[in-house]
């Protein structure tokens, strides 16, 4: 085995030895947001149906803290009534460039309308046409009723703000588990996993086998 190649290059040095998963978590989103050619705040999203049946979407990831990880979708969409079901999800970030993913397990809270309203009107105006016109995950009735909708509230909305939909707001997963992995040779990779068992407890840490 080529131990040389198991040295970690001094950028790299030390994260295993980190106590707070959060800075770790804006270093890491940093260094992708510097090397990943799209959207380095793509997460996949998973949750569970009515009959613990799993799906798995990408989404982005809007804002984030010390509170956790927000993101913003209808409700009224399948991701949006199994996460308002069941109040858990999980994500995952990969960055390939970096050879890097981050896990996340938590339970769920809604975002308040006062934080859903300052993010719905950061978003382009199309956008929050858009969220109007869509009645997202559902059969879409013929050829041209998006596109009917799309300018049913376009003229709606002619002048103004468009005020935020009742069933569009964000979601914050609170974690209770995080797991920072890192590509290393032969497959040795480097694994900590960060865990509490509720969002107001203080973390443990624990180093994992590859």
């Amino acid at each position: 085995m080529d131990i040389e190649r198991l040295k970690v290059t001094t950028a790299e040095q030390g994260f295993t030895d980190r106590n707070d998963p959060f800075t770790l978590f804006a270093e890491w989103l940093k260094d992708a947001e510097a090397k990943e050619p799209n959207d380095a705040n793509a997460m996949a999203l998973a949750t569970v149906d009515d009959e613990g049946l799993p799906n798995v979407r990408m989404v982005l990831l809007k804002d984030f803290d010390e509170r956790g990880f927000v993101f913003y979708t209808n409700y009224q969409s399948q991701k949006g009534q199994e996460i308002l079901s069941a109040m858990k999800a999980a994500v995952v970030f990969h960055w390939k460039s970096l050879r890097r993913q981050i896990r996340v397990r938590g339970i769920i809270e809604k975002v308040t309308d006062a934080e859903a309203d300052a993010y719905f009107q950061s978003r382009p105006r199309d956008s929050r046409i858009g969220a109007w016109a869509s009645a997202q995950s559902r059969p879409l009735e013929g050829p041209f009723a998006l596109q009917t909708a799309v300018a049913m509230y376009a003229a709606k909305y002619a002048i103004g703000q468009v005020p935020r939909p009742p069933h569009w707001s964000g979601f914050r997963i609170q974690p209770l588990s995080i797991e920072f992995w890192h590509d290393r040779p032969f497959r040795l990779h480097d694994r900590v996993v960060f865990r509490r068992p509720d969002p107001k407890s203080d973390w443990t840490k624990a180093k994992l086998y590859p």
